[in-house]
């Protein structure tokens, strides 16, 4: 891994770090005299690691998506069917 890499991986650890802890402490502050039932922190538990889960998934079909070349026909098609020039770029042998 190259220093560089190695820095931004740094930046991106504490910025997290940060999130996390001022996260904790704005949840502390906040007394409004009702506290969080457990059934209330497991929703939100789980309603957060969904996000992160369905993000993911359509990340990954993006990138699923690019490499097989499915988007480039239909970019093709369509440019054919705007009578545009067709795009001679082989984006799949440069991935």
């Amino acid at each position: 891994m190259s220093g560089g890499a190695k820095i931004v991986i740094a930046c991106l650890l504490a910025l997290l770090v940060l999130a996390v802890a001022t996260g904790v402490l704005a949840w502390g502050q906040v007394d409004d005299g009702q506290p969080i039932s457990l059934h209330g922190i497991v929703a939100l538990v789980l309603g957060g690691l969904g996000s992160l889960v369905v993000g993911g998934g359509l990340m990954a079909l993006v990138f699923f998506s690019n490499r097989s070349g499915h988007d480039q026909a239909v970019h093709e098609e369509t440019r054919r069917a705007m009578g545009e020039k067709p795009d001679t770029t082989d984006y799949i042998s440069k991935t």
